[in-house]
Order: structure tokens, then C-alpha cells, then sequence
């Protein structure tokens, strides 16, 4: 279940599914990603705020450089530079990772048998690319993860009531998973996909358990007072952000 939560005095938004993981996902308050002038102050003291709650040096909360890839990484202490890279798998004390959206998936993923989390970005082509079961198979490989284990948040993004695709994303998005047929619908000549629920199916046929993958209510189209939404805003650079911290 997601609840909110405040860090000084301003909204974030946890799951219960990941208690155990100090994590959170921020909102329009509590800000830490933009280009727009405007924002810039409010970034700056959030950044400072996140960090003492996390208990931080603010050189040490990283983020990869997302370019709408599947490609997945592990955080290294010392470094804070991951190109092209839109999963990011944290292992170690020292570092929180965060990752940005607006209206594209953020999927968190814990395995609290090794203690270790990742965070990855799944719009649609992230999603195509299957980026959640590569996580969840980068943690299997190189960690010893058992899906069975993993406990999944896939947080507020655009949904399948305000998510329409043209033919193209469909039929990309359709080869991700084994049964589509509930995961799609054509509204008034319109098609409209449920990214949130190709995730979760994702994750399913990766090993994770259904009862384990908890689905945020939200959407950022339909909560834009909560959440920033690309779509909704005319590309807004404002972004919400997936924070992670063992």
C-alpha cells in the first residue's frame, strides 16, 4: 500500500511492500530535478533536506544519465557518472540513488534477503526493452537474488485511463509479456496500454511474486497536483524522482 509521508514539512510517498528500505518517491514539494529557473531554489534546499534525512553528503546521492535505454548498472562508491543508463542497482551504505520521472514507470526493486535495491525507469521504450525483469536478472546474476524473494514498488506514473499509444508502442509493448489481452484497450478508435501492468506482468514471469509488487493508485496525468506529467504540462523538465538508501 502507498501512504505519504513528509520530509520537512513536504509530501513523500512511501510503500509499505518496502519497508525495510529507506526509500521514497518525491512530489511537486519535495522537487529535486528541473531546468526551469523557477524551481531551481526549491531543487537546491530539497537536496539538502533529502540528505539529512537520509543521513548523507549530498555528493553521494547519484543518479545515472537516463536516455530512455534498458541498459542496467551497479552504484560504485566514488563514482557518479552511469551514461546511458536508466537502471541502477545500489549495494552499499554510502550512496542513495535516484532516478527522475514524469509519466514514465519507476519501478523499485529490494531484495531484503542480501540488502541490496535498484531503481529503474521504465517508460515505454524502457518497458519494450524489458528493463524491470533485466534488473531483477542483473540481481540474480550478480548478486544471488531470488526473484521469489524481491519485493517490487512500481510507483506513480501515467495510467492505463490517460496512457493512449500509437500502433507502433502496441505492438513493441506486446512482445514483453505472454498474455497482452488484458493489459490493453481500444477506446473510441483510440489505443490505450496499461504500462503499469506490463511491469508487473514482467516482473511475474521474471519469478517475483504477485503478492510481493505493490502498484501505486496514482496517476500523474489524472494527480498532476501531486506529480509532474510530461504529457500534461507540454514537456515540462520538472521531474519527480525514486530514492533509494540501504
Amino acid at each position: 500500500m502507498f501512504y505519504l509521508e513528509e520530509i520537512n514539512g513536504k509530501k513523500i510517498l512511501k510503500s509499505s511492500i518496502l519497508d525495510g528500505l529507506n526509500h521514497f518517491f518525491t512530489t511537486r514539494e519535495s522537487i529535486i530535478k528541473t531546468k526551469e529557473i523557477d524551481f531551481e531554489k526549491s531543487v537546491e534546499e530539497n537536496k539538502q533536506d533529502i540528505c539529512k534525512y537520509l543521513e548523507i553528503d549530498e555528493k553521494n546521492l547519484i543518479h545515472p544519465s537516463q536516455t530512455h535505454t534498458s541498459n542496467v548498472d551497479v552504484a560504485k562508491i566514488g563514482l557518479s557518472s552511469y551514461p546511458d543508463t536508466d537502471g541502477l542497482i545500489l549495494t552499499n551504505n554510502e550512496q542513495a540513488v535516484y532516478l527522475n520521472f514524469a509519466d514514465c514507470t519507476p519501478v523499485v526493486i529490494y531484495d531484503p534477503v542480501n540488502h541490496i535495491a535498484a531503481v529503474s525507469h521504465a517508460g515505454w521504450r524502457g518497458t519494450a526493452g524489458m528493463i524491470a525483469s533485466k534488473t531483477v536478472q542483473k540481481m540474480e546474476d550478480e548478486f544471488n537474488s531470488k526473484p521469489e524473494n524481491l519485493k517490487c514498488a512500481i510507483g506513480p506514473a501515467i495510467s492505463f485511463c490517460c496512457y493512449n499509444v500509437g500502433e507502433d508502442v502496441y505492438r513493441e509493448l506486446s512482445k514483453t509479456v505472454k498474455d497482452f489481452s488484458r493489459l490493453y484497450e481500444i477506446r473510441k478508435g483510440s489505443i490505450y496500454v496499461d504500462l503499469k501492468g506490463i511491469n508487473k506482468r514482467q516482473l511475474i514471469e521474471s519469478g517475483v511474486k504477485e503478492l510481493n509488487i505493490d502498484v501505486c493508485p496514482y496517476c500523474t496525468v489524472c494527480n498532476n497536483n501531486l506529480f509532474f506529467s510530461y504529457r500534461k504540462e507540454n514537456a515540462t523538465t520538472n521531474r519527480h524522482s525514486a530514492v533509494i538508501k540501504l
